[in-house]
């Protein structure tokens, strides 16, 4: 049985009480999450209260960061660097398509942020859009979001989901498992998981809600 990951990317949402509250309740489903990666992507404001709860809850959640900055420690005002991040999450989320299209990251700073984040073993969760982004060295997780589907309800098929995967993982061997993003629901998500090159699915509107987000984790 293949190891599947479950990412959850909060994008802005959620205060610090709202965080709290949500694990708070999510510790009252019977999770089985023995072949299961469970990654929570808050914003930067809540990785430490929530790396503090999950430890004192003994949650068998990992954390994960949305973004970083492509340099170090400095005078870069308003940027959070890799080892600032390391304190407290495990994952980071690279160039997901809100990151180009918002703030017009380029594949170039998009290769320095993974650099960066490898360099203080923070893995990155790389996000391209189809079979032609390419993947820098070294990433391990990749996760295939197109832009038709993030936030529009209209997911890519399993089969066309398989398919880029496929190439990429051909054309990049140093992949280790690539993830599904785009308008995952609970209805779906076991399609996408079952295909052969398809480990896990990043997730977004529905994981900010307990009860689906547990839905998602029984069903994949």
């Amino acid at each position: 049985m293949k190891k599947l990951f479950l990412v959850a990317n909060w994008k802005s949402n959620k205060t610090n009480a709202e965080a709290k509250s949500w694990l708070k309740e999510i510790t009252n489903y019977e999770l089985r999450i023995t072949n299961k990666e469970i990654i929570i992507c808050p914003p930067f404001t809540l990785l430490s209260g929530m790396k503090a709860l999950i430890e004192k809850k003994k949650l068998l959640f990992k954390l994960g960061a949305q973004n970083l900055s492509p340099f170090d420690a400095g005078a870069y005002t308003g940027e959070i660097n890799a080892k600032q991040i390391k304190e407290f999450a495990d994952y980071v989320i690279i160039g997901h398509s809100e990151r180009r299209n918002n703030f017009g990251e380029t594949e170039e700073i998009l290769s320095e942020k993974a650099k960066k984040a490898m360099a203080v073993d923070l893995t990155p969760i790389y996000c391209i859009q189809n079979e032609t982004t390419p993947v820098p060295k070294g990433v391990i997780l990749v996760a295939y979001e197109p832009p038709t589907a993030i936030g529009t309800g209209n997911p890519d098929t399993p089969e066309n989901a398989e398919r880029v995967a496929k190439i990429v993982k051909e054309k990049y061997p140093h992949i280790a498992s690539i993830f599904y993003g785009g308008s995952v629901t609970q209805d779906n998500i076991r399609s996408f998981v079952e295909m052969a090159h398809i480990s896990g699915v990043l997730v977004g509107g529905a994981s900010l809600d307990v009860l689906k987000f547990t839905a998602l984790i029984k069903n994949a």
